[in-house]
C-alpha cells in the first residue's frame, strides 16, 4: 500500500534507521520520547548503528541541531527560522519522526488559519443534536499532541494573523487548553511541545508578539556556508527523492550539481565565488531547496524525453524557470550573468551558456 503513496512520512521512509537506533539505545530516554537525545542527534546528522547506515537528514552545523534537540527536552517550544530552503520543515519533520515516531501532527499556517484550528472546533451536527460533549469536539493537531504527550508541528507560523498566533501563548505557558463549553480543561502530558517554523523573507515574521516569542527558544538555520556543503545537501536529497520517483534518469554528476549550485550562490550573494566580480542579485531567493527541485525536474526531462543523462538543454530549461519566473527584472539580471560571467568561463560552460541564451533570447 505504501508503494502507492506519493510521499511517505519520515518515520515510514526511515523506519529501518529509527528501529535500529531504538534497539541499540543505551542512554536515558526523556518521558514520551522513543530514543535518547544522543540517538536523535545521530538520526539527524547521520552515522552508523549496529551495521545500519544512518543517512544524514541535515547537513550543517551540528551545534544548531544539538540546541534544537536540547530545547525539546525542556518545557520550551522550538522556533526554527531562516531563509526559504534552509530545511526548516525538513528538520522539524525529522525531529518529530525520531522523537515520537510520528511527524504528521501538523498545522499549516496561512492567512486563513483560525484560532479554532489551533485549539478545537465542533462537529456542529452533533452539537445541535446532543449539545456540547466530548464526542462533539474536533481536536486540533496541537490538542491531540497535548493529550498524547507528543510534539506538534506548526509550519509557517508567521503567515498567521497576530491574534491567531497569540492563541498559542496560554497553551505554551499553562500547558493546557480550556474548554469553557464543557467547564473543563485538558492538560498536556509530559513530552508535549511544539516546533514552529518561520520564513525570514515573509512579511509577518517580525509581527510575532514579544509575549509569544518568549515562549519559544529560537534557532536560526543558516544557508549552507560553502559550495561543497550545498552540493552535498543537494546530492543527498536528490538521491533519496529519486528512489521514490520513476524518473528513468541517472542521478546528476557532481559537475552538473556544481554548476547549478555555483549559479545559485553567485546570484544569491551578488558576487562570483572568488569574490572578484560583483553581479546583480535576483528578486528570487534561489534556495537550496529550489536547486534540488530544479535538478529533479531536469532528471525527469532527461528520463522522459532524452537518454537518461541530464543535458545542457535539460539544465537550461530548469534554470530559466527557477531564475526568471514572472519578474522581468530577473530576466535582465540573468541575461547580464550569462554574458558577463557564464560566457567567459570556458568550454566546460559554453554548452550550457548557448542553451540558456537561446531560452532567454
Amino acid at each position: 500500500m505504501s508503494e502507492e503513496l506519493q510521499r511517505l512520512p519520515a518515520e515510514v521512509m526511515f523506519q529501518k534507521e529509527i528501529d535500529a537506533l531504538i534497539a541499540a539505545e543505551k542512554n536515558p530516554i526523556p518521558t514520551g520520547w522513543k530514543m535518547s537525545p544522543k540517538s536523535v542527534l545521530t538520526y539527524i546528522m547521520g552515522g552508523e548503528c549496529n551495521g545500519v547506515e544512518i543517512m544524514p537528514k541535515y547537513i550543517g552545523n551540528k551545534r544548531i541541531v544539538e540546541i534544537a534537540i536540547a530545547t525539546l527536552v525542556t518545557d520550551r517550544a522550538l522556533l526554527l527560522i531562516g531563509e526559504p530552503g534552509t530545511a526548516k520543515s525538513w528538520l522539524s519533520e525529522h525531529l518529530c519522526a525520531a522523537i515520537n515516531g510520528n511527524s504528521t501532527c501538523v498545522i499549516q499556517g496561512t492567512a486563513g488559519t483560525t484560532e479554532e484550528q489551533i485549539r478545537y472546533s465542533w462537529n456542529y451536527a452533533m452539537l445541535i443534536a446532543e449539545g456540547p460533549s466530548d464526542k462533539a469536539i474536533i481536536k486540533s493537531p496541537i490538542f491531540e499532541a497535548m493529550e498524547e504527550g507528543k510534539i506538534a508541528r506548526f509550519e509557517e507560523i508567521s503567515r498567521c494573523a497576530s491574534e491567531v498566533q497569540d492563541a498559542l501563548i496560554s497553551i505554551l505557558s499553562e500547558k493546557r487548553i480550556s474548554i469553557p463549553e464543557l467547564s473543563k480543561e485538558s492538560a498536556a502530558k509530559k513530552g508535549f511541545s511544539i516546533i514552529a517554523t518561520a520564513n525570514t523573507r515573509d512579511r509577518g515574521v517580525n509581527d510575532m508578539s514579544a509575549a509569544l516569542k518568549r515562549r519559544f527558544n529560537i534557532v536560526v538555520l543558516p544557508s549552507p556556508n560553502t559550495l561543497e556543503e550545498e552540493m552535498d545537501i543537494v546530492k543527498t536529497r536528490i538521491e533519496k527523492l529519486s528512489e521514490g520517483m520513476a524518473l528513468l534518469s541517472k542521478v546528476p554528476e557532481a559537475e552538473v550539481i556544481k554548476k547549478v549550485c555555483t549559479i545559485f550562490r553567485e546570484l544569491r550573494h551578488g558576487e562570483t565565488l572568488d569574490g572578484k566580480q560583483k553581479i546583480k542579485s535576483t528578486a528570487n531567493v534561489l534556495s537550496t531547496a529550489e536547486a534540488i527541485s530544479l535538478l529533479t525536474n531536469s532528471m525527469s526531462l532527461a528520463g522522459s524525453f532524452g537518454n537518461g543523462e541530464i543535458s545542457d538543454a535539460d539544465l537550461a530549461a530548469g534554470l530559466q524557470g527557477a531564475i526568471v519566473k514572472e519578474d522581468s527584472k530577473d530576466s535582465k539580471v540573468w541575461e547580464e550573468y550569462l554574458e558577463n560571467i557564464m560566457k567567459k568561463r570556458g568550454k566546460e560552460w559554453i554548452g550550457l551558456y548557448n542553451e540558456c541564451r537561446m531560452l532567454n533570447g
